[in-house]
């Protein structure tokens, strides 16, 4: 597994105005690069206190820090709000509930080249909305060679060496009625306790069968064969059979591996010539489940043994 990727982030200033739907105001340096998980409302730093401050936050301005700016003169509050600019690079400055933009605010942020955004949302719901995106954005990251499948609803991630046919097998769970999230690069990121797969932008829908070529699994099978995202649930290795290695029997092992701290259930499947592998999968997701709402069933099988 690759690294953990550190939480920073530079995003356009279109795609951002896009993705949180703000009025760009002045596009500053053009780019707005992200650092820091928590959004700054500068009450505190307007009023002369910047201990414990991050620059790195962005700078949220609601009703409050707008109506107590301007209850002092032009020369106090170019001076207040210099020194909040002073402190670093922020990486941009919101206005929310379309309130109108102070003169001495517009003139620090273009001595400074700091973005400056308007939203007509309330300001609560702003900052929820920018709390969602930041923890998506800056998520702890890491990217896996596999096949991520949505399989009665479970996530299941397909690994092994190139050629074990992953695939081919998520192929038949395709035509099966499963739906596949990305082929051969599984970019994962950390949710608090949770991991979420999804797909590069580039390649997102496509897939390669040897002997075939490139295929677009969303114009060939419809909308509902493909997903966007999906929580990584369980990993299933598929290795060639080895006859000098003895696999489970009866499901009594608890593997795991371990994706950004995230410890993950783990299968190994033998592949050989006759088994059908949809079908071992469908089984593990459906297995997956009853396990997860608290029934074994070689735990059954062990009891009736002893009690017998």
């Amino acid at each position: 597994m690759n690294e953990m990727q550190l939480p920073k982030a530079s995003v356009m200033l279109e795609k951002f105005a896009s993705d949180l739907n703000l009025e760009t105001l002045y596009a500053g340096r053009g780019l707005v690069t992200l650092a820091s998980l928590s959004v700054d409302r500068p009450g505190l730093r307007l009023a002369g206190f910047f201990s414990y401050y991050d620059n790195q936050r962005i700078i949220l301005i609601g009703l409050s820090e707008h109506e107590y700016m301007r209850s002092f003169s032009s020369k106090t509050r170019k001076e207040k709000i210099a020194k909040l600019f002073e402190s670093g690079d922020i990486p941009c400055v919101i206005f929310s509930r379309d309130l109108p933009v102070l003169p001495e605010f517009m003139e620090c942020a273009r001595e400074t080249g700091t973005p400056v955004f308007r939203s007509g949302r309330l300001t609560t719901l702003l900052m929820a909305d920018l709390c969602i995106y930041l923890s998506r954005l800056l998520a702890p990251e890491t990217t896996v060679h596999g096949v991520l499948m949505d399989v009665f609803g479970v996530g299941i991630m397909l690994t092994g060496a190139s050629g074990v046919g992953k695939s081919e097998t998520a192929m038949e769970l395709i035509k099966r009625g499963h739906r596949l999230v990305v082929d051969d690069s599984v970019i994962i990121k950390r949710m608090e306790n949770k991991l979420v797969g999804s797909s590069p932008d580039q390649i997102r829908y496509f897939m390669e069968l040897r002997g075939i070529g490139i295929i677009n699994v969303k114009n060939m099978y419809g909308s509902g064969s493909v997903l966007g995202e999906k929580e990584v649930e369980l990993v299933m290795e598929l290795e060639h059979w080895r006859r000098d290695k003895e696999y489970d029997r009866i499901g009594g092992e608890a593997n795991t591996e371990e994706i950004l701290g995230v410890n993950v259930p783990k299968l190994t499947i033998p592949v050989s010539p006759g088994r059908n592998l949809a079908i071992l999968i469908e089984v593990a997701a459906r297995d997956f489940r009853l396990k997860s709402m608290g029934y074994d069933a070689a735990q059954e099988l062990i009891q009736r043994t002893i009690g017998r």
